[in-house]
């Protein structure tokens, strides 16, 4: 893993751990990718070949943040998942609120 990308998965960890002092927010893995669950539901991770941040969040907030510019389909080996984003510009803040979105959109 290149300097860059070990330094966005210690970001992901850092505002993370808010989130996993809920009892129902675990760490796991998706993909061989670091995560975080909510009652055993994927809602984050990073990307460890890019450092991107990927969140989960409802189609058409996906649409939005491409069109802003914000994120980028995430498509990993070629198949498009739908209700995933991939954030490559790391903002603290930016990151920080995309994982509460997150974690509001998989509790429903």
């Amino acid at each position: 893993m290149n300097p860059a990308t070990a330094d966005r998965e210690a970001l992901f960890w850092r505002l993370a751990d808010e989130l996993l002092e809920e009892p129902a927010v675990t760490r796991s893995t998706m993909m061989g990718f670091p995560c975080v669950r909510l009652r055993g539901q994927f809602f984050a991770c990073v990307d460890r070949r890019t450092g991107d941040l990927v969140v989960k969040v409802p189609p058409a907030r996906v649409a939005e943040l491409v069109a802003e510019g914000i994120g980028l389909p995430f498509a990993p080996n070629g198949r498009l998942f739908r209700a995933w984003v991939a954030i490559p510009i790391r903002d603290d803040e930016e990151w920080s609120a995309l994982l509460d979105e997150a974690r509001a959109f998989v509790e429903g």
